[in-house]
């Protein structure tokens, strides 16, 4: 298992931990990729992101552990950018050609799926999920 620590997000006496449990990966290249929101209107938005951050792919399942986040409303994706250029590759017609997934494993039909379908509740302490790739 690897575990990667990742700093960000105020400090604040009543903040949560989110630990994300990835699993699904297809090799251990590149890194893992995850987004938090917490509006609606911004989910899956990459330059809308709440928080953000990449742990090493060195093994399945990848845990993230995300500190200091404010009790809240949130929603995660994720994905294995296995040839590492920092992006999540599509092809033709934005079909993905990286395994990609959201919190509460919520699929999409041909989109990501929406804020509803992903959220979750953080207080404080340690919220744990778990996030299966897919295509």
């Amino acid at each position: 298992m690897c575990a990667g620590v990742i700093a960000f997000a105020p400090l604040g006496a009543a903040a949560g931990e989110l630990a994300i449990t990835v699993n699904g990966l297809d090799s251990t290249s590149g890194a893992v990729h995850y987004a938090v929101y917490d509006r609606p209107e911004a989910f899956p938005k990459r330059d809308q992101r709440f928080a953000k951050g990449q742990a090493p792919a060195r093994g399945d399942p990848v845990v993230i552990v995300v500190p200091n986040l404010p009790p809240g409303t949130y929603a995660v994706a994720v994905f294995h950018d296995e040839n590492g250029n920092g992006e999540f590759d599509q092809g033709l017609f934005g079909i993905p050609l990286e395994r990609y997934g959201f919190s509460n494993d919520a699929r999409g039909f041909f989109a990501a799926p929406d804020f509803e379908a992903a959220r979750f509740e953080l207080g404080q302490g340690t919220r744990r999920i778990t996030i299966t790739l897919g295509r």
